[in-house]
């Protein structure tokens, strides 16, 4: 249940406010002449505190964390899901990439045409679970912090909910992007 319907619920209930979720924003420092690649990468980047990367990040790191109100969070993330991701990567029409996930997307009673459906509804989940902290952080290297995020679909074939684990890479001021939208159950 995302904040806000926690909040609610409780003041319907006549119960004590929940916690506001706690976020913080990378800040790389320029202290030096030798920059690390990945905290420079990380710089303005907003985080759950609970799933920050590591932080002093290195030995001599000079970065900070610096805490951001949640509603700048809520209300200023946002998420970027290209439909090239679908069409033609994930369905491959032209058999180029020789993955195989049309195959498994095919078996849940979808196809090329709900490209763009998909496209909608993962990015909405994405950014929804983003706000809430509920991700995983991924590899961290020179191009970006990646995190793993589960949305979830209908199986069109025997009307039951498919889970799975979609990958996207963390950008300054609460901006995600979709990396793969498939990256496993």
């Amino acid at each position: 249940m995302d904040y806000l319907s926690q909040v609610v619920n409780a003041a319907k209930r006549g119960n004590a406010i929940p916690p506001e979720p706690q976020w913080n924003k990378w800040l790389h420092r320029n202290m030096s002449e030798n920059h690390c690649p990945e905290c420079l990468k990380l710089h303005e980047c907003w985080f759950a505190k609970e799933k920050t990367p590591k932080w002093p990040h290195h030995e001599y790191c000079h970065c900070i964390l610096e805490n951001i109100p949640y509603v700048n969070v809520m209300y200023n993330a946002s998420a970027d899901c290209h439909y090239s991701k679908f069409d033609p990567y994930l369905f491959d029409p032209e058999v180029f990439y020789k993955h195989g996930k049309s195959k498994m997307l095919e078996s849940w009673g979808y196809s090329i045409t709900d490209s763009s459906w998909l496209q909608a509804e993962i990015q909405k989940q994405g950014l929804a679970k983003y706000i809430q902290g509920d991700y995983q952080l991924g590899v961290l290297n020179k191009y970006g912090q990646r995190i793993s995020i589960r949305v979830e679909i209908p199986n069109r074939k025997d009307g039951q909910t498919v889970s799975f684990i979609t990958g996207w890479m963390v950008h300054p001021n609460g901006q995600i992007t979709l990396n793969t939208p498939y990256g496993g159950k």
